[in-house]
């Protein structure tokens, strides 16, 4: 232990003197750099946020008028807070976590995908300066260090790519018309619950037909006409956790009876085709 110091020691008073004979230490005057420069980005990020408040208009129109300010619009049109359609995506940066929680879409591991990988990661960084204390600085001298940073890179930009590249059940709306002659749906009722079926956002979870993304272990419903009826569709809709499914929203508190009828026609009518 006192060797390890004292070559710490050594390596410390070799420093000071390098700096003495060549350089400048870190504080004050590399600190003062960096302050100077984080001033700078924040200040252009003020300006930035001030001339789009100035200059911008609120949008006139639902989709927003395309030429509003010098970077955009003030505020697009108000938020539809019953919309049944729209799949909510998160920023660019964090698509690697969409898409990883993609990979861990169960219930019970989806802890691992919001929590346990990003920690784990988040402590490897933390303890990196502790367990790296080789001066060794040439790539060519340090090929476990080298392959793990190439390894982090790809993984990261696979995941992201796969995050914005991911299909979701957006475009089962235009399926519908698909579903009800293949599976011969009758008019009224069960092609009305085919289009709320889409329009409710239910392909974010199950497949349909071939339609929408398998998630949270929700089976695929072509076919569960044959294994249910109106009744029993009804009631597993209306209320999933009288049936054990604590994982399926409960759709008795957003969908009106008249709804919940259609939606029960529907799955009830699938019998997978012919």
């Amino acid at each position: 232990m006192s060797r390890a110091q004292d070559e710490r020691r050594a390596q410390h008073q070799r420093y000071k003197e390098d700096v003495e004979a060549r350089g400048k230490p870190f504080y004050p005057y590399a600190m003062f750099h960096d302050t100077v420069m984080s001033l700078v980005v924040v200040s252009v990020i003020v300006g930035l946020a001030c001339i789009w408040y100035l200059t911008a208009d609120e949008a006139s129109e639902p989709e927003g008028p395309s030429s509003s300010g010098a970077l955009g619009v003030l505020y697009e049109a108000k938020a539809d807070p019953g919309t049944t359609s729209f799949i909510p995506r998160p920023d660019w940066y964090f698509y690697f976590l969409f898409y990883l929680l993609r990979i861990f879409k169960w219930p019970d591991t989806v802890v691992l995908g919001t929590v346990g990988v990003p920690t784990i990661a988040l402590i490897l960084l933390l303890a990196l300066p502790f367990i790296d204390r080789s001066r060794e600085r040439r790539i060519s001298r340090r090929p476990v260090a080298l392959v793990a940073a190439i390894l982090t890179v790809v993984t990261m930009g696979v995941l992201t790519y796969k995050g914005a590249t991911a299909e979701e059940g957006t475009g089962a709306t235009g399926d519908v018309a698909r579903w009800i002659e293949v599976n011969n749906l009758p008019e009224g009722e069960a092609q009305q619950g085919a289009e709320l079926f889409a329009e409710s956002g239910c392909t974010n979870c199950h497949t349909y037909l071939g339609s929408g993304v398998s998630n949270l272990g929700a089976p695929d419903l072509s076919s569960i006409g044959q294994s249910i009826d109106q009744a029993r569709a009804k009631a597993y809709v209306s209320n999933p956790r009288r049936f054990g499914n604590s994982v399926m929203p409960v759709y008795g508190n957003t969908l009106s009876d008249t709804q919940l009828d259609q939606i029960a026609a529907f799955l009830a009518a699938s019998k997978g085709g012919g």
